[in-house]
């Protein structure tokens, strides 16, 4: 797992690697990711990984994307830099626009509500985030932007 992660974390700061991660890469995570019913994703040897599935804001679709995160108890911090892209993912967009989303973690899979952090709220979670995934940093340089959510389960009701 060590080794996945020097790996991981030595060719991210590549710009190559992240247009490459963009184009492709979560395409096949996510694919990885669903087939094994959560138990494998090659990213998921080195970071912390979860699937999002939000409503598409323009589609009304489910759209689905693979993220890296940290817990703060219950919740769940993931922020977007969008590997330096000047444009924004659209998953922060679509959390915008309809704050209940689905997240998968392994084999559980849950409701959620979703809030954007404000800036001193990010930046209290930020140096937990560039631990977590360094990349975050570079491409947060690249982009000039962040978006930063928590993301708090909804409680079950009993039957």
């Amino acid at each position: 797992m060590e080794v996945a992660r020097r790996v991981l974390l030595r060719f991210e700061e590549y710009r190559w690697f992240a247009a490459f991660a963009r184009k492709f890469g979560a395409r096949f995570e996510l694919a990885l990711y669903r087939a094994t019913n959560g138990r494998f994703a090659p990213s998921g040897l080195a970071i912390p990984l979860m699937l999002l599935t939000t409503t598409g804001r323009q589609s009304g679709r489910p759209r689905t994307t693979p993220l890296t995160y940290i817990r703060d108890g219950s919740t769940f911090i993931v922020s977007s830099e969008n590997f330096g892209q000047s444009r924004p993912a659209a998953w922060p967009l679509n959390l915008d626009a309809d704050s209940s989303a689905k997240v998968q973690l392994g084999r559980a899979v849950f409701r959620c509500r979703a809030r954007r952090l404000s800036d001193a709220e990010a930046d209290r979670y930020w140096p937990r985030l560039v631990e977590s995934f360094p990349a975050h940093e570079t491409y947060r340089r690249r982009s000039g932007v962040r978006h930063t959510f928590a993301l708090e389960p909804e409680r079950q009701e009993p039957a």
